[in-house]
């Protein structure tokens, strides 16, 4: 292995590495713990060993010679635990552990070992220092159970040895978290920490063996879309480079930033599109950015199971929604308090690189098969107290982020495109997809400032649903004082969220009442059959859905994914997407419940519950490309920042789109009684907007 950015290669660090060699073969061979613990122990020590003994492969002689074959059948060994058809039966399975091994520690054992499963990637990163603190925790927690029952004389546990493995645990974790945070911290911000860009600019593309560098588990996606993505001409990828660049540029532009003073770019990309994304490098080194890289969440302390950072398919997205809440095992105030405090440190030691980050550029990917998540007793769930913690935990983190990085000062770029896996239809479906990403903006801006001139006019908007839908809600609008200059709505083209295609505003709160129903949606990595949400002054007052046979289960999952765990959520944004050519090409191939968010708020009007899209930016001002000031950009809440941030912002934004079949209108409700119709019966029927309909023909 070798030195890395972030730490060096010591003898102190062999000489634990050599011990860590010595002593873990020998646990699997010992009977000095409980009958029923022994299976647990055989089949960690199992891995751990694959991870000493594949390491030729990232860093040895076989490095050169491996084929792809050989890499398939590593990785294969490597995630051999975690692939479907085999997670049931391992102990990386919380019901198998508690089942196995006993509710008090059970539950514990799967979520460290869910984390060790890391080393795969640490692996590939040369990080002997991660690898031998996670080896050492797993000696740690073998010889608190062999002590005690070498006290005691007895093959079962006392409570002073549940207590000691739980205590060993937590301590780990607190004590390491200048390690776990500092690093997920520095690798957004710092150019230097190169391990992901050295693949993508290095590598080449000609020999899919690049794919396995990362440490990351390769699936047919990922193979199959660099395949895809290596075949297509120079001039497809630049433009395709363009697209993305140019938004991010432009999000500067327009927001008047200035972009000169920023010297790096965080680039965000699933693995499989590196050809696209070295030629974005170079765009941005031509802007006078350089590009940082980190890689996706792997631990639950940083979010498994989200797509940032450098990604590939999720193996297994029951083995994530199993493990999302593991750090309920030691979230306390003390924890949170720590890694607040290394959070804040570590940005105060590097805030000169911080200060020059200008913020995300993201390529997001859709069309995996719907999962359905299997909710299960033994996963641990948060106490009421830790779900308060967890809200003050992320406000606080988003605050000294934001001290940092000033959202005023930043901007970011979201772009999407379809995964092999949505279907034989692949090729055409990317090929529309792109085609969606380079619409005419110029078109879409004149057609889009007649909707505003109309809802400009209003004091509220009345969305319908039609048939089985029952969304009947009125969102309150701000008052213009100088109509002339000022607007409630941004004209949204295709900069920072592409495609093109939608107006938006931040509703006032007070008036805004009924309720928002979708048949089906993705909200994330989540799928929500028959969501619906009750408003009452622009609060969530009662939410539900279909997922699970019972309703205690459905609003958990909704509480947990989309409110984050508050109690209630403003809405934050109100827009009407105007992208019918989206829409369109999502029913002909089929794919309608297979869009990203990036993609299907355009179709329809969709309703954001969290903060508006203008939080930590309030104060800046911002006008549309017909001049007109944009005023509406706070509510009732957002207003407290003056007196208490952490009543003001809730440090998330879930969008919910309404698409266009399931709605029967949309009209602005006017003071003197006038009614203006916007939408009827999917329909746009604003005067100069008639070309929106021609894509349903």
């Amino acid at each position: 292995m070798r030195d890395t950015f972030f730490y060096v290669e010591s003898k102190e660090l062999l000489e634990r590495l050599d011990l860590l060699h010595e002593r873990v073969p020998q646990i699997p061979q010992e009977d000095g713990v409980p009958a029923a613990f022994v299976p647990f122990f055989k089949e960690v020590t199992e891995y751990v060993r694959s991870i000493y003994r594949y390491n030729s492969y990232y860093h040895g002689e076989k490095k050169l010679g491996a084929t792809e074959d050989d890499w398939r059948e590593l990785q294969a060994k490597l995630f051999h635990n975690m692939m479907p058809e085999n997670y049931d039966n391992s102990y990386l399975n919380p019901t198998k552990a508690v089942a196995d091994l006993g509710a008090e520690l059970g539950g514990m054992l799967s979520a460290v070992y869910a984390d060790m499963m890391a080393m795969n990637a640490w692996l590939a990163e040369g990080r002997l220092d991660l690898i031998v603190m996670w080896g050492e925790l797993y000696v740690q927690i073998y010889s608190c159970l062999e002590q005690d029952c070498a006290e005691t004389g007895k093959l079962e546990l006392s409570e002073e040895a549940i207590y000691n493995v739980k205590d060993a645990v937590y301590w780990f974790y607190h004590d390491n978290a200048e390690i776990i945070v500092s690093e997920r911290t520095i690798s957004f911000i710092d150019e230097d920490y190169d391990f992901f860009r050295n693949i993508v600019m290095q590598s080449d593309f000609s020999d899919p063996c690049y794919l396995y560098q990362y440490g990351t588990y390769i699936s047919d996606n990922e193979r199959k879309l660099a395949a895809f993505i290596n075949q297509l001409p120079q001039e497809e990828i630049d433009s395709m480079a363009s697209t993305y660049t140019e938004g991010y540029r432009i999000g500067f532009e327009v927001a008047g930033k200035p972009l000169n003073k920023k010297t790096t770019v965080n680039v965000e990309f699933p693995i499989g599109m590196e050809r696209v994304v070295r030629k974005a490098v170079e765009n941005f080194e031509a802007m006078g950015l350089k590009s940082t890289m980190y890689r996706e969440a792997v631990l639950s302390t940083t979010g498994r199971g989200r797509k940032r950072g450098v990604y590939g398919t999720a193996l297994n997205k029951q083995f994530d929604y199993d493990h999302k809440d593991d750090n309920g095992y030691y979230y306390d105030k003390r924890f949170v308090e720590r890694r607040l405090e290394v959070l804040k440190d570590t940005f105060e030691k590097n805030k000169d690189k911080a200060k020059r980050h200008g913020g995300p550029a993201v390529i997001e990917v859709f069309g995996e098969p719907k999962f359905d998540p299997k909710n299960k007793p033994e996963n641990y769930k948060y106490t009421d107290e830790q779900n308060k913690l967890d809200v003050y935990n992320r406000s606080e983190s988003t605050q000294i982020t934001y001290s940092y990085i000033p959202g005023e000062e930043r901007s970011f770029t979201i772009i999407a495109y379809p995964l092999p896996c949505i279907g034989e239809k692949f090729e055409e479906i990317f090929a529309e997809t792109v085609r969606i990403n380079t619409l005419d903006y110029k078109r879409y801006q004149v057609m889009q400032q007649k909707i505003i001139d109309l809802l400009d006019q209003g004091e509220a908007v009345h969305v319908l649903g039609s048939g089985d839908n029952q969304t009947d809600i009125t969102v309150a609008m701000h008052k213009l004082a100088n109509p002339e200059k000022e607007t409630n709505f941004e004209n949204c083209v295709a900069d920072v969220n592409i495609p093109v295609g939608e107006v938006f505003t931040s509703p006032v709160l007070e008036g805004t009442n009924g309720v928002l129903h979708v048949s089906q949606v993705y909200l994330g990595e989540y799928f929500y059959d028959d969501l619906k949400i009750t408003f009452e002054d622009g609060k969530i007052k009662d939410y539900t859905c279909k997922n699970f046979p019972t309703e205690e289960e459905n609003k958990k999952y909704i509480f947990d994914n989309v409110l984050y765990k508050h109690e209630t959520l403003p809405i934050g944004e109100f827009a009407i997407g105007t992208n019918t050519t989206a829409y369109t090409m999502a029913r002909k191939y089929g794919i309608a419940d297979k869009l990203p968010i990036l993609i299907a708020e355009k179709t329809g009007p969709h309703f954001a519950v969290g903060d508006t899209c203008y939080s930590q930016e309030e104060d800046v001002h911002t006008f549309n490309p017909d001049g007109k000031e944009i005023v509406a950009k706070e509510n009732s809440c957002s207003a407290l920042r003056h007196e208490d941030m952490s009543k003001a912002y809730f440090n998330c934004h879930t969008d919910i789109t309404l698409p266009y079949d399931e709605l029967a209108l949309i009209e602005v409700l006017c003071a003197d009684g006038r009614k203006l119709p916007i939408i009827v019966d999917g329909r746009f029927v604003v005067e100069g907007c008639e070309e929106l309909n021609e894509a349903f023909e």
